[in-house]
């Protein structure tokens, strides 16, 4: 296949998603709701901060360049500042449904607990539920995977208040 059909039908795919809205009918208010409510159980478990962010595509800046899905969620972990919270083991959990990928971006304070293969097996486990279209499941998926992470290095103090640093609701574009 060369290079400029492999472009164009990512393109295709890309603006299909983007046209059709799938992030908010296949993530409708229901589910966003259950992510948000897991998100914040979770954060009572450990210090870190989980953020979702779920997109139809990428924008046409980053398609025209041919960027890949792990150059808009590093952009995004930046723009959403993930990587600002007090422990500094924020995490951003990216879906992007055009292309059936999941990309985990975490804070300095967590990578050195975790691998790049760590990841890798992490997002792995996902691929299926994703492939299939079950993008609630994937999610749900990673939280719990994130979390179990942050909880064994970063577990919370019982009886320690803390703030929630960054909303717990996910952002679907």
């Amino acid at each position: 296949m060369s290079a400029f059909f492999t472009r164009f039908s990512r393109t295709v795919r890309h603006l299909g998603f983007a046209v059709s809205g799938s992030a908010e009918r296949h993530l409708p208010e229901a589910v966003r709701s259950r992510l948000q409510a897991r998100i914040a159980a979770s954060e009572s478990l450990h210090t870190g901060q989980i953020r979702i962010y779920a997109e139809s595509s990428l924008p046409l800046s980053y398609l025209s360049r041919n960027a890949p899905a792990r150059e808009r969620a590093l952009t995004l972990f930046g723009k959403l500042r993930v990587w600002d919270t007090e422990g500094n083991n924020g995490v951003l959990i990216y879906l992007l449904m055009a292309e059936h990928a999941i990309e985990i971006v975490a804070d300095r304070g967590l990578n050195p607990h975790a691998t790049a293969r760590h990841w890798q097996e992490m997002i792995a486990q996902m691929r299926a539920p994703l492939r299939a279209g079950h993008w609630e499941e994937g999610l749900v998926l990673a939280i719990d995977k994130v979390s179990a992470l942050l909880e064994s290095h970063f577990p919370a103090e019982p009886g320690d208040a803390r703030s929630n640093e960054l909303p717990d609701a996910p952002i679907i574009r």
